[in-house]
Parts: C-alpha cells; sequence; structure tokens
C-alpha cells in the first residue's frame, strides 16, 4: 500500500458522500461541514488527482467516468470499514464486563454497592470474579483489577481507589490479657489468611521476624475471614478500612498498623477501554468522591 501517495482521508470522505448523496449541502450535513467546505474539499481531490471528476455544466454537480469510477471503489471500501467497525463495536459492547478482586474486597466494599451501579446501568452484564491470588489481564479477558499494594505493576495502569493501611487485628478474647507488644509476641497465636495469600508471613516477614508461626494456621475465603476474626478463631492482617467499625465498637482491637501509602488500585492494561469498562471506572470514582466527602463532612 502507498500511503504516502493517497489523497488526504477528509478529501476521500468529502467525495464519497458527495457520491452518496448527490448533493454538497446533504454531503455536509452528513459530515457535519458546511457544504462550502465539502465543495473545498472537492477541488483539491481533483487537483491532487489531476482529473476532472465533477461535472459543473449543468446546473448541478454530477461524476463524470472518472469520479464514478472512484466512487465506487470508495463506498466499497468505507462501506465495508463501517460494517468491520459495528461488528466489533457491537461484539464489544456484547461482551460481560470482567472484573477480579479479593474475596475481601468483594465482601466488604464491592457488594454492598454493586445495586447502585446495576440501576444506573441495567444493560451491563458483570463477571465478578473473586480470588485471593494476582490475575493477569489479558485483552479479551479480564477488563479491570482491584488491586491491593502501592500502585507499582509493570506494565499496567493504576489508579488509587481506596487508600488504607493494613492492619493486625483479633477478638479482645483470644488475647486473653496477654500483653502484645512486638510482632514476635503473635508467634504462639492462631492465624487466619484469605485464600490464595500468604499476609500473615509476609507482615511478619516485613517486621523482622524470621521465626515461622507456631500456632495454626487456617486459610479460608475472605468473605468467611473476618466473621472468623470476629468469632475469636484468630488474628488476622487485614485492610484497616474494612473493620473501622468493629474496632470503634470494641468488638476488634487493633493490634499493629503502619501507614505503608497502600491502598486498592483500579487496575487496567494500557490503551482504549471498552465502554462498559469506563462507565464502571467512573462509577468508581464517583463512589471515591463519595467516600471522601462524607469522611470531610
Amino acid at each position: 500500500m502507498d500511503w504516502l501517495n493517497l489523497p488526504p482521508l477528509t478529501a476521500l470522505r468529502a467525495f464519497a458522500a458527495f457520491a452518496e448523496h448527490g448533493n454538497v449541502s446533504q454531503a455536509g450535513a452528513a459530515l457535519n461541514v458546511s457544504h462550502a467546505a465539502i465543495s473545498q474539499q472537492l477541488r483539491s481531490l481533483e487537483e491532487q488527482l489531476g482529473a476532472v471528476l465533477l461535472d459543473r455544466s449543468g446546473r448541478a454537480l454530477s461524476l463524470t467516468a472518472e469520479g464514478e469510477h472512484l466512487a465506487q471503489a470508495l463506498l466499497l471500501g468505507f462501506g465495508a470499514i463501517q460494517a468491520s467497525v459495528q461488528d466489533i463495536s457491537t461484539r464489544g459492547a456484547a461482551r460481560p464486563l470482567h472484573i477480579s478482586c479479593t474475596p475481601m474486597f468483594a465482601t466488604n466494599w464491592l457488594m454492598p454497592r454493586l445495586s447502585e451501579f446495576r440501576f444506573k446501568f441495567p444493560k451491563i452484564d458483570l463477571v465478578l470474579d473473586p480470588r485471593g491470588e494476582v490475575v493477569e489481564l489479558q485483552p479479551g479477558g479480564i477488563d479491570l483489577a482491584i488491586r491491593y499494594g502501592d500502585g507499582a505493576w509493570a506494565g499496567l495502569e493504576a489508579e488509587v481507589l481506596l487508600s488504607s493501611p493494613m492492619a493486625v487485628v483479633a477478638n479482645p478474647s483470644l488475647l486473653q490479657n496477654r500483653h502484645v507488644q512486638t510482632p514476635e509476641d503473635l508467634l504462639d497465636f492462631p492465624w487466619l489468611e484469605e485464600l490464595g495469600t500468604t499476609e500473615a508471613a509476609h507482615w511478619l516477614r516485613s517486621r523482622g521476624v524470621a521465626d515461622a508461626i507456631r500456632g495454626t494456621s487456617t486459610k479460608l475465603p475472605g468473605n468467611l475471614l473476618m466473621e472468623a476474626v470476629r468469632d475469636g478463631q484468630g488474628v488476622a492482617v487485614t485492610v484497616q478500612a474494612f473493620v473501622r467499625e468493629d474496632l470503634k465498637t470494641g468488638r476488634l482491637v487493633e493490634l499493629f498498623s503502619e501507614d505503608e501509602g497502600r491502598g486498592y488500585h483500579i487496575v487496567t492494561r494500557p490503551g482504549v477501554q471498552r465502554p462498559p469498562v469506563r462507565q464502571f471506572i467512573s462509577w468508581l470514582r464517583r463512589q471515591r468522591k463519595l467516600r471522601d466527602e462524607a469522611a470531610h463532612s
């Protein structure tokens, strides 16, 4: 394809629109430009091609033989382009919006709010994929992930949704009046972790504890984890925002907490997103704004 010697697309579109409608004014309306702009593009195209495409001898413009030849090719080509674009757009819009997040986030943050999204966008089908492990974002697969961390994921775009430190929490009854001063003091306690994660071991290592946990370790889904913690079955590392009410009421106690500039992020692949993805991201941003306004009111 000799791209450099092709006429400008604007001129070709103007000529194709005129060939389709047979009228300069109607061609301008179809392209949302003035009839004068169409006339200018038609003359420019004739000059570049060195050919007369329009017969101006009568009261109305008509196509010459060369003009008919070019018009047939352009209408066929633009028609094929339009059909392909519509097919791709339709298939992309029809595919469900696929979201990956942890069970903990789904249970404590997303599900209580999701009915509002369903009300505002009833035609968008959702696939919610709650799992502990990090899932790779592939074209045609998962559209968007909600991940906890510092936002530094190579090759992906990340935007803060919920900033909150991690906290180690437990039911006061589990402590049995034992005084916890250092992370090492927790090694003998039973620990609870979300399936697919190693939050307990990671947190202990980050605090310089090399010894293994001597108490029992239980892994369970995120929607069950906090119920087990509230029931006094073990110590757990969780996002502080999810247990704020428990801490206020004294149902749980916070043993350790440090703000490391981490939080939940909206994570996507670089590039143009499908309309349902853009709408979901806009809705997430709205939820973030509402939360921030409530926090400062």
